[in-house]
């Protein structure tokens, strides 16, 4: 066997082509590794979506490597002796082929970077790790943005980042005149409903996919979701071709409705390109690109164009930035110190609160949900029933297809359920049922009555807002956004509250909530 010089170590979330790690690839002396083990749909519960869809996508990447002309080491789930995990798959493989070195681009996953490094320092290995191009921000220009700051707001990161790169300006002032219009972009569908919504761009699975689908099947029976309708982009080309139909097809009214709900219709105008883009099938240059372009050709609003663009250029960069600044530490964070477990029907949407049976079946199905689903259903719900936070994260990491730890985790643990303290958002997101009456038809069928916080029909989401303001009122006393819903609590009698505390320790204890029969 020939001396091997690189072993470019490639992960389920780096299918670039042109990742840094291939910039001095040569096929005569180089080689690629990749390795589908049981480790990464096992260290959380990941359901069967999401594990389809980082293994469909890996075999498609293995074969574009190889057609263009790079010697490839793939190790599939099934295959014999597959060791299991990526530390101990690697070095088998680093014993049997020899590498003088391992190079690979940073990965997206403190837990992942660790093991690797230990498998590298462990057999006395050189390793290069690169910086990931698909950002448009480096770790350390955001620490540099950190320095100093008494507190983090992505708003200003954002700002900062539309002037570096040029985007939405005119000069040094912003297309329009103003930064942000997310004011604009939280309307309701209304009565009559969202009407005729573009069609999701639907991928039919070709023979890699179905044999990854039914692997996944019997490998991981027990695991949650179903693969019936899986149709998610697993290449590049697909990818691309997701982005076209969004920027023609819904970005036009995206802003308008980014926060809309309707029942049984998960997709209405959002993007679904989460995955595509942390997988690393499209770049945020060209997502960006095609939005900032679909605003000058006159085709979408700027309302709708900034308000995309700011959560790729600023919030999707703005997370990965306190991620790594922040980790490993920041996923042990408790500021509220919660310490309910999350109800086990979280994984099988077995619940009588329409809007939350809604998002957690469309999760199972497809393993998707919108970021008002996410943020202002389960995770709403999570909060104010006063979850661990390890627990919803391991859940959110878990059921979703774009779910890499990277994003995940600050999402879930930060603007979600506070469990920083505040780093990520300003105050906890925390709202009776009333909005979610607001912003969808959902409670129209639901046995709950949003504007019931005590009784038999009471909203579980309204008990819960009043016993979390009640639980935390000396802790939000402080915070000045919350002062006002805070000094509410104060209207309440002694007799009322203890009802409110009566309510939400029966739902804590399962008594209200899951579904029966």
């Amino acid at each position: 066997m020939r001396e091997l010089r690189a072993l470019i170590v490639v992960l389920g979330d780096q299918l670039d082509l042109d990742a840094a790690a291939f910039d001095a690839f040569d096929p005569s002396v180089d080689a690629v590794w990749m390795a589908e083990v049981d480790e990464e749909s096992t260290h959380v519960w990941s359901s069967k979506p999401r594990t389809a869809m980082f293994i469909a996508a890996m075999r498609h990447f293995g074969l574009a490597l190889q057609s263009a002309g790079r010697q490839l080491h793939y190790t599939q789930l099934d295959a014999p002796g597959n060791a299991g995990s990526l530390a101990a798959q690697l070095d088998a493989d680093i014993l049997r082929l020899k590498p003088a070195r391992l190079v690979m681009t940073a990965p997206g996953d403190w837990r992942v970077l660790q093991a690797i490094k230990a498998v590298a320092q462990a057999r006395d290995l050189p390793l290069a790790i690169h910086e990931d191009r698909h950002f448009f921000s480096s770790v350390a220009e955001f620490a540099a943005h950190a320095k100093g700051r008494k507190s983090l707001r992505m708003e200003y990161f954002y700002r900062e980042q539309r002037k570096r790169h040029q985007v939405l300006m005119q000069g040094d002032e912003p297309v329009g005149g103003q930064w942000n219009f997310d004011a604009d972009n939280r309307e309701a569908f209304g009565a009559a409903g969202p009407g005729a919504v573009p069609s999701r761009t639907v991928f039919e699975p070709d023979a890699i996919t179905r044999e990854v689908i039914e692997l996944v099947d019997t490998r991981f029976a027990g695991h949650p979701g179903r693969l019936e309708s899986f149709a998610w982009p697993v290449t590049r080309a697909q990818a691309v071709q997701s982005l076209q139909a969004f920027i023609r097809d819904r970005l036009p009214m995206f802003g308008r409705y980014q926060d809309a709900m309707w029942p049984g219709d998960p997709w209405l105008y959002h993007a679904h390109l989460s995955a595509a883009l942390n997988l690393k099938l499209l770049n945020p240059r060209e997502v960006v690109a095609a939005a900032e372009a679909a605003h000058e050709d006159g085709h979408a609003p700027l309302a709708s164009v900034e308000g995309f663009i700011r959560q790729i250029l600023g919030w999707r960069e703005y997370v990965r930035g306190v991620y790594w600044t922040r980790m490993p530490a920041y996923r042990e964070g408790n500021a509220l110190d919660a310490q309910q477990d999350l109800p086990s029907w979280f994984w099988t949407g077995a619940t009588d609160m329409a809007c939350l049976h809604d998002a957690l079946a469309q999760t199972l199905e497809h393993g998707y949900a919108n970021h008002i689903q996410r943020l202002m259903v389960t995770g709403l719900y999570a909060l104010m029933l006063g979850v661990q936070p390890s627990q919803v994260h391991a859940w959110y990491l878990a059921v979703y297809v774009d779910a890499v730890e990277w994003v995940e985790l600050p999402n879930t643990l930060g603007m979600s359920q506070y469990a920083d303290g505040g780093v990520m958002g300003s105050k906890p997101y925390i709202a009776t049922g009333k909005y979610i009456q607001r912003m969808s038809p959902h409670c129209k069928g639901c046995r709950y009555d949003p504007a019931q916080r005590t009784g038999d029909s009471a909203c579980p989401f309204t008990t819960l807002y009043w016993d979390f303001l009640m639980r935390h009122e000396h802790t939000l006393v402080r915070n000045p956004r919350m002062a006002l819903q805070v000094k509410n609590v104060a209207r309440l009698t002694d007799a009322q509250k203890q009802a409110v505390s009566d309510r939400a320790a029966a739902i804590r204890r399962g008594e209200v909530g899951a579904a029966h029969g």
